[in-house]
């Protein structure tokens, strides 16, 4: 698979949440975990006798895989046990235990609402170096090698710039805009490739009794799938890099005006944004697409499998645009997104989360979670590993990679310690404010202006 760009990785938030310097109360439930115990004399690998806790994300993908990867791992590493925690609200359950000194030793951490316990690990320099673990050659190849180009080296996984690796990529999506393949094909409808292509399929939209465009109304982050490729496809990295570092003349800029202009553009028209979009959870906007009240809506590969259940209009097939450019002749982009994996620094058995690591990029691992999770994983070929167990639109989703299409992302630059920005929250959210016409583009400029004002100067001042 040919991987053109991936500017930089996961990790969409920038809360400036010190996790040593002290996190708010958290709930002590702990009702989604429990304990995987166990050992086996038929293991092929024999490591130092230890117990390993382990604490995962159980979101859309389920816990299954992980259940299943603990009991082969103690299968081939005889004497050691590892112990589950798993849950939805996972930042919950781990942030007493990561102030109180006894972090897990492993963590997987993933979902909008868990992401800030990351940034705060990497504020504090709480996490462990993987550096050794992915360049380290033992007989096979180094690791960093089976990795997609440019994953390792993004400031998601090697946040402070020095090279080191911090975070370890786990499973990854392809994110753009998604159609009704069925009505497609059956009315000949070609996808558009630019921008102007697709505003102007909305008579198209309406003589089909649909609006052209909904999104995630109440979760308006979901519009990041939008706007980060249209920034790079006008402006380039110089552009991504002044949105994700702040500065200020960013929201003065033609880049600034043309892509939240297009926002704009599907409230502005008439049967541009389907009718009661702002006030819909992202599940209530993704089956109203289904039901064909839209031709379009954002979203990422786990679509598919997150609604399999809902209900949809008679022969809908799930189709995948990407993002189109603003220029034609220019490659379609999509948005890519990566999970992440991380050793606290302060994991009482750092040693054993490292071969454990290890072994989830084993090919066996590989297919193991693409069976359970129906997840890839960030690996070179992980998506022929996956595909007798993905939909074959998944696949082809990944696989439109290799046709052309050209991956990027970005995440914020994290904020001073103790500031009260979430820089994320106060891009996104806002646009609810545009799209309800309760906010001009210049007033919504002008915020953004002052705020990241603010969040630079606050930087500035920490470190002098």
């Amino acid at each position: 698979m040919k991987w053109h760009k991936i500017l930089s990785a996961v990790s969409a938030c920038a809360l400036s949440v010190s996790l040593l310097a002290g996190c708010g109360n958290s709930s002590s439930s702990d009702s989604g975990s429990s304990d995987t115990a166990g050992t086996s004399d038929g293991g092929s690998k024999k490591v130092a006798n230890g117990e390993l806790n382990i604490a995962v994300f159980q979101g859309g993908y389920g816990r299954e895989y992980w259940d299943q990867i603990s009991d082969e791992f103690m299968k081939d590493h005889p004497d050691t046990k590892i112990n589950i925690t798993a849950s939805p609200k996972i930042a919950e359950l781990v942030r007493p235990k990561i102030v109180a000194g006894n972090p897990p030793d492993l963590m997987y951490i993933a979902g909008g609402d868990n992401l800030p316990i990351l940034d705060g690990l990497i504020k504090d320099k709480a996490l462990t170096d993987l550096s050794d673990i992915f360049n380290t050659d033992e007989g096979s190849g180094a690791l960093k090698d089976k990795m997609l180009p440019g994953v390792l080296e993004s400031r998601s996984m090697a946040p402070y710039g020095d090279g080191k690796i911090y975070l370890a990529p786990f499973n990854f999506g392809v994110l753009g805009l998604w159609y009704n393949k069925t009505l497609f094909d059956q009315k000949s409808i070609q996808t558009p490739k630019t921008w102007d292509e697709l505003f102007a399929m909305n008579a198209t939209a309406k003589d089909n009794g649909r609006a052209l465009f909904t999104y995630q109304g109440l979760y308006p982050g979901y519009l990041d799938e939008v706007i980060i490729p249209s920034i790079y496809d006008l402006g380039g990295q110089k552009a991504l890099d002044q949105f994700f570092d702040y500065d200020p003349e960013f929201w003065k800029s033609d880049v600034f005006k043309q892509v939240w202009g297009n926002i704009q553009k599907f409230a502005n028209e008439d049967n541009g944004l389907m009718k009661g979009t702002v006030a819909l959870n992202h599940t209530q906007a993704q089956t109203s697409f289904m039901q064909g009240k839209a031709m379009f809506i954002p979203n990422g590969t786990w679509f598919e499998d997150e609604m399999k259940d809902a209900p949809r209009e008679e022969g809908f097939q799930f189709g995948f645009l990407g993002i189109p450019s603003f220029n034609s002749g220019s490659s379609v982009k999509a948005m890519s997104q990566i999970e992440q994996i991380v050793i606290p620094a302060k994991a009482k058995n750092p040693e054993l989360a490292a071969e454990f690591l290890k072994y989830i990029y084993t090919d066996k691992s590989i297919k193991l979670n693409a069976e359970k999770s129906k997840a890839v994983m960030a690996v070179k070929d992980a998506a022929d590993l996956a595909k007798p167990f993905i939909s074959e639109t998944t696949y082809n989703v990944y696989k439109a990679v290799d046709n052309g299409m050209e991956l990027v992302n970005g995440t914020f630059k994290t904020v001073a310690k103790g500031s009260r920005y979430s820089p994320k929250d106060e891009v996104y959210k806002t646009i609810s404010s545009l799209m309800n016409k309760q906010m001009t583009l210049d007033q919504y400029s002008d915020k953004m202006y002052k705020m990241y004002s603010e969040v630079s100067k606050e930087l500035k001042d920490s470190a002098e």
